[in-house]
């Protein structure tokens, strides 16, 4: 039996209106947005959609329906996350932005060996393998970072809103 857990059942503790998970098992099964989850003693904050500003409209992902959780694939065994997004609008000028804001996101939050998949919904936008081809590409995205407009709009999506 794994440590965390009891007659097989994933250890889940209450903090305030978060619940924090235990173990890989309760990430891939437990992997919803607006929780925050922690692994391996490494508090991870999960609720992406609902911190990640629009870049042009002053709603959040979740608002707009951007990514919804059925969207998010975690496989513990080979350690990849894939996030699958759905831009508003099939000429979104702002989708490689938007999956830029999630996968740096990611990147800040997870453990460092997951690997980050981002991709385009099919059929979802005009450019689609465009975007996809630059989401993914490690070089691109470092590029794309040290551009620093596209950082500071990244950064402006990603900052905490205070209610």
């Amino acid at each position: 039996m794994d440590e965390g857990t009891v007659d097989g059942e994933e250890e889940e503790v209450e903090v305030g209106c978060h619940r924090r998970f235990q173990s890989d098992s309760a990430l891939r099964s437990s992997v919803k947005f607006g929780l925050s989850i922690s692994l391996f003693s490494q508090p991870t904050d999960w609720s992406l959609d609902r911190d990640i500003k629009d870049p042009e409209h002053p709603y959040s992902l979740e608002e707009l329906k951007v990514i919804t959780e059925d969207a998010i694939e975690v496989d513990d065994k080979h350690s990849r996350v894939l996030i699958t997004f759905t831009p508003t609008v099939e000429h979104c000028s702002m989708a490689t932005i938007i999956g830029l804001c999630i996968k740096v996101k990611l990147m800040r939050s997870i453990p460092s060996r997951y690997k980050v998949d981002i991709r385009l919904a099919p059929g979802s936008h005009a450019t689609e393998a465009a975007v996809n081809k630059q989401l993914n590409d490690k070089e691109r995205v470092v590029a794309a970072l040290e551009n620093p407009n596209l950082l500071r709009i990244v950064e402006e999506c990603l900052a905490p809103t205070y209610i």
